[in-house]
């Protein structure tokens, strides 16, 4: 039963694949035929062409056909080609077509004109002969099209904006294309093969071929949010083609850390809290938001911020937070390095601060009582020892 059913659906594929084939004949057409889809064309002398035929059976039984071509001016070869190799007849199978070549090599010094050669099939019931106008000419006029992949690119002034672009060479003959960008001021511009790093200043592209190849743009720093125009040209011989390219730059905040009026240094005493005014300054194209801050100081010491963070610092402004440091009690008279950062979603500046240590009063006093005890016991001691 079951092999019975997979007979069955074989059987029904078969038919349906005979009907359709069946229907992709045109109706009440029924022959051979020998056709081209250009039997007109122009070549240029010294180069060889190809002309694509076609050898159709409409509802005719298979027969051989014998292949040849007459018409052929003295120094010109003309080779009907199939499959890749030279040939000599076909078979097209009912309702079928064979695809053939006609290949001409034409010498340089052939006379520019039109030609006339006949392609010729003929079989056992049938007879066919295919004109084909073969018009020499100069070289071609050089035509390029340059189309991108992505006119509107978008990213931030650290971005790097990649363009690919396609070249088209509509001309009848292999062009070296050369390749430029004109750009906004301070914006650096390269081409690149489509795949490799390799930096390049022109291509080879084929007659009727296309090629791709990158365009890397990238904005200073500096560059402000909006709307910027790249245009991308290549030019061969006598002709040019240009696309206009958009980059849409994001601003991008950058942040600044600085003490006030550029002072980065400050006093303090050991175990002794210390306030630092420090100022942060955002010279970005757009808003820095939330700024974090934080410190790296010496072991033991205590950095805290008044207030611990900042909402929103403009364009070209800046605030100012209290940095308030407190050197450890048992810290060594001298000169320390505090680092305080400021950090907004990604985006981030440090400076360090020398912080120069003293120690406390108390200590001082106590020193000085010291020195002054072991002086008396000193004085003491050479008076008692001193009358003997």
């Amino acid at each position: 039963m079951r092999y019975g059913i997979i007979a069955s659906i074989a059987a029904l594929a078969v038919v349906c694949a005979t009907a359709a084939k069946a229907d992709d004949a045109p109706k009440d057409v029924k022959g051979l035929y020998l056709m081209s889809d250009y039997p007109a064309v122009t070549v240029r002398p010294g180069e060889t062409s190809t002309i694509n035929l076609r050898l159709q059976n409409y509802d005719m039984a298979p027969q051989r056909m014998a292949l040849s071509v007459s018409g052929v001016p003295s120094g010109w070869t003309a080779t009907l080609m199939g499959g890749g190799q030279p040939i000599a007849a076909a078979m097209p199978a009912t309702n079928s077509s064979v695809s053939l070549d006609l290949r001409l090599d034409v010498p340089k010094n052939a006379a520019i004109g039109t030609q006339t050669l006949t392609v010729s099939a003929d079989g056992s019931s049938s007879k066919l002969q295919l004109p084909i106008a073969v018009t020499l000419a100069k070289d071609l006029p050089a035509k390029l099209s340059l189309t991108p992949q992505l006119p509107e690119l978008r990213g931030t002034s650290k971005s790097s904006f990649e363009y690919t672009l396609a070249i088209k060479n509509d001309s009848g003959k292999k062009l070296t294309v050369s390749l430029a960008a004109q750009a906004p001021r301070n914006f650096d511009t390269s081409f690149t093969e489509e795949y490799g790093t390799q930096e390049v200043n022109a291509v080879p592209v084929d007659a009727g071929q296309s090629k791709n190849v990158k365009l890397k743009v990238t904005p200073p720093n500096t560059a402000a949010a909006g709307q910027y125009k790249v245009t991308a040209r290549v030019s061969a011989e006598d002709t040019s083609a240009t696309t206009d390219l958009g980059m849409d730059i994001t601003g991008q905040p950058k942040l600044d850390v600085s003490g006030r009026e550029g002072l980065v240094s400050t006093r303090a005493t050991a175990g002794k809290q210390t306030s630092v005014p420090v100022v942060i300054t955002n010279t970005g194209t757009s808003p820095a938001e939330d700024v974090e801050l934080s410190s790296s100081a010496p072991d033991g010491w205590k950095v805290t911020f008044n207030p611990k963070s900042v909402d929103r610092i403009a364009p070209n402004a800046n605030k100012e937070v209290q940095a308030l440091i407190t050197p450890t009690d048992k810290a060594i008279a001298g000169d320390y390095v505090t680092t305080i950062t400021a950090a907004a979603r990604g985006e981030s500046a440090s400076t360090d601060f020398r912080v120069t240590v003293t120690t406390s009063t108390m200590w001082g006093i106590a020193g000085v009582g010291i020195i002054g005890i072991a002086l008396l016991v000193m004085v003491g001691a050479v008076a008692r020892f001193g009358r003997r």
